[in-house]
Parts: structure tokens; C-alpha cells; sequence
């Protein structure tokens, strides 16, 4: 059986990007980069507009406010091209044009669910808020790990991760610091269906 993680890189009030801030908000370090080379095979899971975007970066589209990618972007996106891809949506068409990516119509819910039960290694999400919250309201998130890195982006800040989520209650299994300043905290999530109204369990 598979093992389904949702993976966030956020700034530190929860964003997963900023308007004229670059990838990793340009404070990626070696440590960092270091461990996301040594990060296991993972089948990438996203919707319509994160492919949109990210096959639009592999095309050579730079980012908004930049002229050129810098090494470690353009490495991070060699890295996703190469890497086995399911694209949900009912609005692209195909064929889709990034490399390894193959296009799903069916309900994305149902479609992780086979993919779970039916296969093996790590399924992981990148991006794509509106599917994560869909997967982790279904109970079908395994792992749920955030890279914060320290910034608060409250004027420029886009994408707020964590609106419209349930209330989820988190049991920390990993947690780390790369460089002095970016901090990894992963969990295994459990959805509540009200707060608790006892202590901790």
C-alpha cells in the first residue's frame, strides 16, 4: 500500500509564495538543498493550476520580477520534469506536454484512494492547496510535513494554505532545522470532527 504525504514549503504565517519573492523566498541553504537531494522517489500528485505553472517554468517561463532562474530553481524544476506525475483535472486537455505527467479526470479523491490501496512507495503532493485539503478531509493523508522559512510575507504573501481547512489534530513524528533558519516540522494528521474537550490525548 502506498503512503500519501503532503508537503508545504510556507513562509512563516502560512503562505506558499509571495508576490516578487523568489523560489525557497531566496534563503534556501546547503543544508536545505542537501536533504532535498536526498529525499526518496516520490509520484508527484497536483491539480490544474500547479501544473499549469511548474510545466510553465520547465518551458523556460520565468517567475514574475525575475529575468532568469536562479541554479538552485532551475535544478528543483529539472528535478520535478524527470520525476512521475498525476495531474487531476477536468479542464486541461490531452496530451499534456510535460514530460511524465499523465492526466486524471476521474474524482482525485477516489483516484488517490486506488492509488493507495493498489500500489507502492511514497505518493507526495506539491503545491496544489485545494486537492491537499480534499485528500486530508477524506482521512487519506499519511504524513503532512512543513518547511517554514522565516519570513512573513503579510503584504505580499499569496496562496494562505490553511483557509477552509478542518480542524486536524497533529502528532509530531519529525522535526528539524537546516542552516540555522529553516525549520521542518512533520506530523501525522488526524481530522477532528469537533475540538477536543478533554487534555491532550
Amino acid at each position: 500500500m502506498s503512503e500519501l504525504l503532503i508537503d508545504f514549503i510556507t513562509s512563516l504565517d502560512g503562505y506558499a509564495s509571495g508576490e516578487g519573492w523568489p523560489g525557497f523566498w531566496g534563503l534556501e541553504g546547503p543544508e536545505y538543498l542537501a536533504w532535498l537531494g536526498e529525499q526518496p522517489k516520490v509520484t508527484y500528485l497536483m491539480g490544474a493550476n500547479t501544473y499549469r505553472l511548474m510545466s510553465g517554468f520547465a518551458a523556460g517561463e520565468v517567475p514574475a520580477g525575475q529575468d532568469e532562474f536562479r541554479p538552485e530553481e532551475e535544478a528543483s524544476v529539472d528535478e520535478l520534469t524527470q520525476a512521475t506525475k498525476v495531474v487531476f483535472s477536468s479542464s486541461l486537455e490531452e496530451p499534456l506536454t510535460w514530460a511524465n505527467a499523465t492526466l486524471v479526470r476521474d474524482d482525485a479523491v477516489e483516484a488517490v484512494r486506488k492509488m493507495k490501496s493498489s500500489g507502492s512507495g511514497l505518493l507526495s503532493t506539491i503545491g496544489s492547496l485545494s486537492l491537499c485539503r480534499s485528500l486530508l478531509r477524506a482521512g487519506l493523508v499519511d504524513r503532512f510535513r512543513v518547511v517554514m522559512f522565516p519570513v512573513i510575507t503579510g503584504a505580499t504573501g499569496a496562496e494562505r494554505i490553511y483557509d477552509g481547512y478542518p480542524d486536524v489534530a497533529l502528532e509530531m513524528i519529525e522535526h528539524r532545522t537546516f542552516d540555522g533558519r529553516i525549520q521542518l516540522v512533520e506530523y501525522k494528521p488526524r481530522v477532528l470532527e469537533h475540538p477536543p474537550l478533554g487534555a491532550p490525548e
